[in-house]
């Protein structure tokens, strides 16, 4: 394994390539939801939703893609740091650089992305912040079937393919979302990096960056690929969908706003917590 990870950090100029491409195009969106989960010790799963998708909120737990910085933290944070289990190898070689880049984003949630998501809530009610939120979960669905495809979980693939269908119509362009209200029909949360680990890569080492969640190399270059294989963005054009990107991550940060209250001072090391259950919902979500 570690032989894996070092030959993916060998790498890593061309994987840096992919990750740029996602920060233009994705956004800070996806950032936000890890830290929530992280905090919170939550191992289910980036929706994008700067340090906090793939997806869990507060006035409806949505799937990260899912893709705010720490906009789904719970309160209950754990006391400290955890400690690494017998056999963990957590590869971090980078970690010098990855706490500053980890420090930055969240002073960008706290300074910058917050005060807007504060006053995005002024003029934006609740009911209509879902509506928002459900309707980009909407459009978001090609990476998740393709990816259930690639991993062989067709039953994945067609529930995906049904929420879609459902919500499209019966939940006008996906606004409302009755294929899990009323049908019970929940989303998958399949990614390229988790396509990538079910192939047998190796995570490679830990990776923070400026308004990009958490990642490993191998969750870098799942990005990039994921970016890439959403069709949406051939049909409007990458400067609108980036606009679209930055509207979905202001309204992800409002569904979050209070939600990480209180966090950074009941956790001793908020870097080696979230680095932890990140590590180890990727890892759960690939064994999956």
């Amino acid at each position: 394994m570690r032989f894996v990870q070092r030959g993916f950090g060998g790498r890593c100029g061309a994987v840096l390539v992919c990750v740029a491409v996602a920060a233009a195009l994705g956004g800070c969106g996806t950032a936000s939801q890890v830290v929530v989960r992280a905090s919170a010790g939550d191992a289910v799963a980036p929706r994008s939703s700067v340090y906090l998708e793939d997806e869990v909120r507060p006035v409806q737990y949505v799937e990260p893609s899912g893709p705010v910085l720490l906009a789904q933290a719970t309160s209950a944070a754990p006391p400290a740091a955890p400690a690494a289990e017998d056999g963990e190898d957590i590869f971090d070689p980078w970690e010098p650089f990855n706490e500053k880049m980890f420090n930055f984003n969240l002073k960008l949630d706290r300074y910058v992305l917050k005060p807007v998501a504060r006053v995005y809530k002024t003029v934006m009610p609740d009911p209509f912040q879902v509506m928002i939120s459900n309707g980009f979960d909407n459009i978001r669905f090609v990476p998740r079937f393709v990816n259930n495809i690639l991993q062989g979980k067709f039953g994945g693939a067609t529930r995906e393919m049904s929420r879609f269908l459902i919500n499209s119509t019966a939940g006008i362009g996906g606004l409302f979302d009755p294929a899990k209200d009323y049908w019970g029909i929940r989303p998958s949360s399949e990614d390229f990096g988790q396509t990538l680990g079910t192939w047998g890569a190796g995570p490679g080492p830990y990776l923070v960056l400026p308004v990009l969640p958490p990642l490993t190399v191998r969750d870098g270059v799942g990005l990039g690929v994921d970016t890439l294989i959403d069709p949406f963005g051939y049909f409007i054009g990458w400067i609108p969908r980036l606009g679209m990107r930055i509207g979905d991550t202001v309204n992800d940060r409002a569904l979050n706003y209070d939600l990480f209250q209180g966090v950074e001072e009941t956790t001793i090391d908020l870097y080696s917590s979230v680095r932890h259950f990140y590590l180890k919902r990727r890892e759960q979500q690939i064994k999956e």
